[in-house]
């Protein structure tokens, strides 16, 4: 179909109608790759390839569903990186803040795998509001971590949300979709006023979706007379995942 990209195009070519039959060993298999599981005590997954055959080694303790993104990564550089073996740390998958172009085009060939746009926007489309709720209902859905789920929906952009990731030392990184407005850009620090302050430095693990004023996210002059949603929650490594929802109908 016009407009799919490749990992679409095969899914598609191997007549995958829903999330249940994304069975990625059987996917990579049918691209000349065999997947097996192993200790990697200094990366996440590897891929070594000769010709049209490659062996995909990935890290046997984890989640299963980190495993599985691990997987659709490699298969990405198999499709777009064949001819190089590829040793891929924890750091360099599914991490939009510290990837580089070529872990980035993996990412984006995992996401297209597990969560394909002809399947995942109609279950957006399905849910109420964005947030962490419906993200894990999603991510349980198509056997997906959090993160990665959140990220998709951001690219997908049906929601004018922000993705934000902090650490005690200040924002991490951040993502907006092509539904908000991109002159909006979130503050370095994190304000001590925020309802989710205390999840980044205390022992509150998540927060309920509610309303603030923008200038508690973003550093405008005109920010306080605006109104966003948000809702955080601890996340790896010490780090805090936001959602903001750029309700404010003067956003438009």
């Amino acid at each position: 179909m016009s407009g799919d990209t490749p990992a679409e195009t095969l899914l598609r070519s191997l007549g995958i109608t829903s999330p249940d039959e994304i069975d990625l060993e059987a996917i990579a298999w049918s691209m000349g790759a065999k997947v097996r599981e192993a200790e990697l005590p200094s990366c996440e997954a590897r891929i070594i390839g000769f010709q049209d055959q490659a062996i995909i080694t990935v890290r046997n303790s984890g989640d299963p569903r980190r495993r599985r993104f691990s997987i659709g990564h490699e298969l990405g550089h198999w499709i777009h990186h064949r001819g190089r073996s590829s040793i891929c740390r924890s750091s360099d998958i599914g991490n939009p803040g510290a990837a580089s172009q070529l872990e980035k085009q993996a990412d984006r060939f995992a996401a297209d795998l597990l969560m394909p746009r002809y399947l995942f926007v109609p279950s957006v489309a399905q849910l109420k509001r964005p947030d962490f709720e419906n993200v894990d209902e999603l991510a349980t859905t198509y056997s997906t971590s959090r993160l990665a789920t959140a990220l998709r929906c951001v690219d997908i952009g049906e929601w004018p949300v922000v993705l934000i990731c902090h650490g005690p030392s200040g924002r991490r990184w951040f993502k907006r979709a092509a539904s908000a407005p991109n002159d909006w850009f979130p503050r370095e620090d994190l304000d001590p006023s925020s309802p989710s302050f205390p999840v980044l430095f205390g022992t509150v693990e998540r927060t309920r979706t509610q309303s603030v004023a923008a200038n508690l996210w973003f550093d405008r002059r005109d920010a306080s007379r605006y109104r966003i949603t948000e809702q955080s929650l601890k996340a790896h490594g010490g780090t805090m995942l936001t959602l903001l929802t750029l309700t404010d109908a003067r956003f438009a």
